[in-house]
């Protein structure tokens, strides 16, 4: 890169281009060494962040400006192609920034965080809203001629089109001034939310003092307790940490009730204390811009202008969905809490079921309903083994095979690295980073990211996807084991990578998981599928001491209690997802704890259970815009995987190698670069049927049950 000797003016700070070229700068350099480059993290520092996003900003606002003010008429290279080759570095910036904002957080990067948010919406605004490159994309839209392009390239004309005026493109100078400014004031007050929480998942934890204190804990839970301990240097026997990871097994197994209590109490009142971390004020200020960007927009409320670009598109769709499950979800709660307070009474309890006793009783009736203790389940359930079953899986499915590799850099000692190619070719498709473990400074959850896409634009680019989860280590050298319901995220998170690993398109912006909201869920949910069936159970299910499958009476009993649970999984998600699409249905100011409230009382919400993100700390809606008014996508996409996996059942079964090739060649790697109902058409021979979830739940379909 040659040195610029121009000084830019970037907010504040004034800086000289010449001293952040690619020479002296890691984070602006290109990818170099093996599968065309991957990111240098050991040469990256934070306080590089700030001066390459501004140069690298930069740098793309002028591609920008070549493209717009090309002379020549619009045709899809000088246009189109254009855009999908610009901002290279910035690319590569923002890849490695979300990297570090979600997985290696300090106080040193928050603080450049909070400044660098609002310069990114900013950057992006200055783009969406440039009038000469909207009218030369405009052009092509309406062009005649461009029907004579291929397919993929005129999905991508119609992708940047209809973005652009999602953004607000059409709009006049004044309006598009006050979207800007809202976009800006928003991207602040997302990362506020998400470093407040994160903070209250870091500082809050329940201590275990005394050996009493253990009581009911499965060996790995309790030394998973104790390094956490031992890792916060707390001078106590052990500490739950704040996190989903550590909180849920312990109220599944704790039997001090009081205690139980106590983690319960932290987990759902993050964001929710009062105090500097509290998120209710900021929460507030995010749905009212988002009100007002939305009527700009011309849309009525937040939820349209959201679905307008998804499968549903109309908000009353997704509720009507949601409430059609709701009804026998809660059916099903009622039926499951009365056989917990059974036990309660008969073993001389004084107290009716709450929602800390919830998993702890459940656990009970899954014992004596099904004979199935998940502890009896869990030695079998050894995260390395399910990590090769995954492999294995990818393998049967989609021909692909997972080598690790020890030659690539990485941002932790915890994440491991592995080249991914096509068995029958040999050619390498990818790579896959995987960092499976909780710490301070990552965000709870689990999650996929893509470091870069495949595309074929100027010659085969290899994509570079990651999984991530927040899975405790417990004591060294000591196996990891997990439950049965981190094994099926587990798979799931597998499902987001393989959707990247597969992608086979020429188009960047067209690649992997990058179509509609409420669709990309759908082949991460199929996956889970696979991890029940037998050959996964009985090749990689071993014991972490005896090396033995899991018996095969225990995998029926398995396959008995499969919906086990269902009704409280729904209605703990259904009620995120409603509570979600009616905050963005609103247009007048809320007051979050009333609106919660108020909402769930409409609704009969079990007083048994609590939404599985109250509104406070419902990160997938108020860290960003993905999922706002877009929670419902895991149910509406599970409508979609349910029928999907009734293609194998009615096939050949899980290995049917005709649908398998009919699931790559129509989900898999076709990316963007058809309308998803079409696509799935086209793997299916038809629309799914959303009684195929009914049935995968065990749920009442016209007054009967499966």
């Amino acid at each position: 890169m040659k040195k610029i000797i121009t000084f830019f003016l970037m907010g504040t700070t004034l800086f000289s281009a010449s001293a952040q070229t690619g020479k002296e700068n890691p984070l602006l350099k290109p990818w170099k060494g093996p599968y065309g480059g991957v990111p240098a993290f050991n040469e990256y520092k934070v306080s590089q962040f700030k001066p390459a996003i501004e140069f690298a900003i930069q740098e793309k606002l002028n591609e920008i400006d070549v493209i717009a003010n090309n002379p020549k008429a619009p045709t899809f290279d000088n246009t189109i192609a254009a855009l999908e080759r610009s901002g290279k570095a910035i690319d590569r910036i923002s890849a490695i920034y979300g990297i570090y904002r979600s997985n290696i957080s300090s106080p040193e990067f928050n603080v450049i965080d909070r400044e660098m948010s609002p310069k990114f919406s900013e950057f992006s605004d200055k783009i969406n809203q440039n009038k000469k490159l909207f009218t030369r994309i405009e052009t092509l839209y309406n062009s005649k001629d461009s029907k004579k392009l291929t397919s993929e390239q005129q999905r991508l004309i119609w992708l940047y089109y209809t973005n652009f005026v999602r953004q607000g493109a059409k709009l006049n100078e004044g309006d598009k001034e006050k979207v800007a400014s809202i976009n800006k004031e928003l991207a602040s007050l997302f990362t506020h939310f998400s470093q407040n929480l994160l903070a209250e998942e870091e500082d809050q934890y329940v201590e275990l003092k005394t050996e009493n204190d253990f009581d009911g804990l499965p060996e790995e839970v309790k030394n998973a307790a104790i390094a956490e301990a031992k890792e916060r240097k707390l001078n106590v026997l052990g500490c739950i940490a704040n996190t989903r990871s550590s909180i849920e097994p312990f109220l599944t197994f704790s039997t001090r009730r009081d205690l139980r209590e106590k983690a319960f109490d932290i987990f759902v009142k993050r964001g929710d204390n009062g105090n500097a971390n509290d998120n209710n004020s900021t929460l507030v200020s995010i749905l009212e811009l988002r009100t007002q960007k939305a009527k700009l927009l011309g849309f009525p409320t937040f939820a349209h202008w959201s679905l307008s670009n998804k499968m549903a598109k109309d908000p009353q769709k997704t509720l009507d969905l949601m409430l059609s499950v709701w009804e026998p979800a809660v059916e099903k709660v009622h039926e499951d809490v009365a056989e917990m307070q059974k036990i309660v009474d008969a073993e001389g309890g004084k107290f009716k079921i709450q929602p800390w006793d919830y998993r702890y009783y459940a656990e009970k009736v899954r014992k004596a309903k099904y004979d199935l203790d998940q502890n009896e389940v869990k030695p079998y359930l050894q995260l390395e083994k399910l990590r090769e079953g995954m492999f294995w899986v990818a393998g049967e499915l989609f021909n692909l095979n997972f080598k690790q590799v020890t030659n690539v850099p990485v941002y932790h000692p915890d994440v491991r690295v592995w080249e991914v190619s096509n068995k029958l070719t040999g050619k390498a498709v990818g790579l896959w980073y995987f960092d499976p473990y909780a710490r301070a400074g990552k965000r709870s959850g689990a999650w996929m990211n893509a470091y870069r896409n495949q595309q074929r634009l100027d010659g085969d680019v290899l994509t570079i996807v990651s999984n991530n989860c927040n899975f405790v280590k417990g004591a060294p050298g000591e196996p990891i084991l997990i439950s049965w319901d981190d094994a099926s995220t587990l798979f799931h998170e597998f499902g987001h990578a393989l959707h990247g690993l597969c992608s086979n398109v020429t188009y960047p912006s067209l690649a992997g998981t990058a179509v509609a909201r409420d669709y990309v869920e759908f082949p991460s949910q199929l996956l889970e599928h696979w991890l029940a069936t037998p050959e996964v159970l009985n090749k990689f299910a071993l014991h972490y001491k005896t090396g033995e499958p899991l018996p095969k009476a225990l995998v029926e009993r398995i396959e008995r209690a499969a919906n086990f649970g269902e009704g409280f999984s729904t209605v703990e998600t259904i009620s995120s997802s409603l509570v979600d699409m009616k905050l963005h249905l609103a247009t007048e100011k809320i007051d979050p704890k009333k609106f919660e409230k108020e909402t769930l009382d409409a609704l009969h919400m079990p007083s048994e259970i609590v939404m599985r993100h109250r509104i406070p700390q419902f990160g997938h809606i108020f860290s960003g815009d993905g999922y706002a008014a877009g929670y419902y996508s895991y149910l509406w996409a599970d409508v979609i995987n349910a029928d999907a996996w009734e293609a194998f059942t009615e096939g050949k079964g899980p290995y049917d190698k005709a649908v398998a090739k009919r699931l790559y060649e129509n989900v898999f790697s076709v990316g963007n670069t058809i309308d998803q109902e079409k696509a799935y058409e086209n793997f299916r021979g038809r629309a799914p049927k959303s009684d195929a979830l009914m049935r995968a739940r065990n749920f009442p379909i016209d007054g009967t049950k499966k």
